[in-house]
C-alpha cells in the first residue's frame, strides 16, 4: 500500500471565536483545511487542519512542502515520515505548529481502516470511554460562566473549565462565582491563557486551592520555564502546561526536566499528530505525570484525541470545547457524549466519524490535488 493521491479543501467556517483583545488587528476567520489521502488499493485516510489566520499559508505548506514527503510512501512508515518532516522543519521550513499533525492522523486513519479496526484498538486500547469536562470560551461576565457551567451540569457533565478573560480581579471573581453556583462536588479547572506575573499567579493559585479546583493551567506563556518552576514549587494545586510548547516530546522533556509542570498537555493537531502525542503521553507516564489531551477546536480531530485518550492510561478527562456548534464543521453529527457525561470511542474502522462532504463542497474556497505516478507527483 502506497499513498497515490493527496487532496485538500480549504473550507470557510465563517466564525471568529476570539474577542478583539485576542484577535488583534489581523484576520481571524478560523477556517479549516480538510485533507484526504488515498492509497493505491483505494483506502483513504482523512484529517482536518486549522487555518485560523491564513488558509492560503496552510494550503501552500501542505501542497508544496508536505505532500511530496507523503506521496509514494507506505502509510505504515509513519515514524519515518514523522522524522523526515522534523528534519525539513529544522532546515528552513518552520511549519506552523498545527500543520504536520493532521498528515500523521490521516496516515493512522488509513492504516486502521485497512486493518478494519477502530483507531484506539489499532493503537492499542486501554479503555473505550472517559469523562468529559465542558471547556468555555472567553466570556464577558462572571454570570455568563455561571450560566454555562450550570447548563452543562444539568446535561450530566460533571466538570467544567473556565477560561477567564482577565484581568486578575475579574478572573478571581469568576472562580468564586462558578464554585458557589455548582457546589463542592463538581470538578472545576481554570485556564486563563494568561500573561500573569509570578506574584499574580501565586495569588490566583492560592484562591483556586481554597476553592478546590482540579488544576491551574497556562497562567504564563509556555516558554517562561523559570516562572512555571517557581509556581509548581510554591503551590499545591497541580499546574498544567505545555499546550503550545514547541518541539513535540523534545520540548515537553525540557519542561519535565525543569519541574515546570505537574500535568503536561498535548493534542493531535499541535503536537505532530498521533505519533507525537503518544510520544509525549508515554514520556509523561515514565515520570509519573498525566498528559491531559487538549482540544483541537475541531470536532473531527477531537474524535482522534478521544481515540488517543483511550489508548493511554495517564489521561483523566476529555476536553469538550463548548458551545459545540462552533466546532462541529466539517464533521457530521455531535461528539458521542452520553447523559452521564461520558464520551465513548466509536467502533467503526479508523476514526469512525463522518465528514460532511456536501457542506465541505458548499463552503470550499479552493481545492488542490496531487497524484503520484512512476516516482513523481503531479498537481491537478
Amino acid at each position: 500500500m502506497v499513498v497515490t493521491k493527496f487532496e485538500s479543501w480549504w473550507v470557510e467556517r465563517g466564525k471568529c471565536l476570539f474577542d478583539r483583545k485576542r484577535q488583534g488587528s489581523a484576520k481571524m476567520g478560523w477556517d479549516v483545511l480538510v485533507i484526504q489521502l488515498t492509497a493505491d488499493n483505494g483506502i483513504t485516510g482523512s484529517a482536518t487542519c486549522m487555518a485560523a489566520r491564513s488558509g492560503a499559508v496552510s494550503e501552500a505548506y501542505l501542497n508544496e512542502t508536505i505532500a511530496p514527503v507523503v506521496l509514494g510512501r507506505d502509510p505504515h512508515d509513519r515514524e519515518a515520515i514523522f522524522q523526515e518532516l522534523w528534519s525539513i522543519d529544522r532546515h528552513e521550513a518552520f511549519f506552523p505548529v498545527f500543520l504536520p499533525g493532521p498528515i500523521d492522523v490521516a496516515l493512522w486513519d488509513m492504516c486502521a481502516r485497512e486493518a478494519k479496526l477502530p483507531l484506539y484498538k489499532y493503537i492499542g486500547a486501554c479503555r473505550s470511554s472517559l469523562p468529559v469536562y465542558a471547556s468555555s470560551n472567553f466570556l464577558p461576565h462572571a454570570e455568563d460562566y455561571v450560566a454555562e457551567a450550570l447548563y452543562y451540569k444539568k446535561r450530566g457533565i460533571k466538570a467544567y473549565k473556565v477560561h477567564p478573560s482577565g484581568p486578575v480581579p475579574f478572573d478571581m471573581e469568576v472562580h468564586q462565582a462558578v464554585r458557589d453556583a455548582v457546589g463542592e462536588s463538581f470538578t472545576l479547572m481554570s485556564d486563563p491563557v494568561g500573561t500573569y506575573t509570578l506574584n499574580e499567579a501565586i495569588r490566583v493559585g492560592r484562591q483556586l486551592e481554597q476553592l478546590h479546583y482540579e488544576w491551574f493551567e497556562e497562567p504564563f506563556r509556555d516558554f517562561e520555564l523559570w516562572k512555571y518552576t517557581e509556581l509548581c514549587r510554591t503551590l499545591d494545586i497541580p499546574i498544567a502546561a505545555t499546550e503550545t510548547t514547541r518541539g513535540c516530546h523534545w520540548g515537553v522533556a525540557q519542561v519535565i526536566a525543569q519541574r515546570a509542570a505537574d500535568i503536561v498537555r498535548a493534542d493531535v493537531s499541535w503536537k505532530h499528530g498521533i505519533t507525537g502525542t503518544l510520544k509525549i503521553a508515554h514520556l509523561a507516564e515514565a515520570f509519573g505525570l498525566n498528559c491531559e489531551i487538549h482540544t483541537t477546536t475541531m470536532n473531527y480531530m477531537d474524535m482522534v484525541n478521544l481515540h488517543v485518550s483511550c489508548a493511554i492510561k495517564n489521561c483523566k478527562y476529555f476536553e469538550y470545547f463548548v458551545p459545540e456548534d462552533h466546532y462541529r464543521l466539517p464533521m457530521k453529527g455531535d461528539l458521542p457524549i452520553d447523559s452521564e457525561g461520558m464520551i465513548h470511542a466509536p467502533n467503526a474502522p479508523g476514526i469512525g466519524a463522518e465528514l460532511d462532504w456536501e457542506l465541505i463542497q458548499a463552503s470550499c474556497r479552493s481545492y488542490c490535488c496531487q497524484e503520484y505516478a512512476e516516482g513523481s507527483s503531479a498537481a491537478v
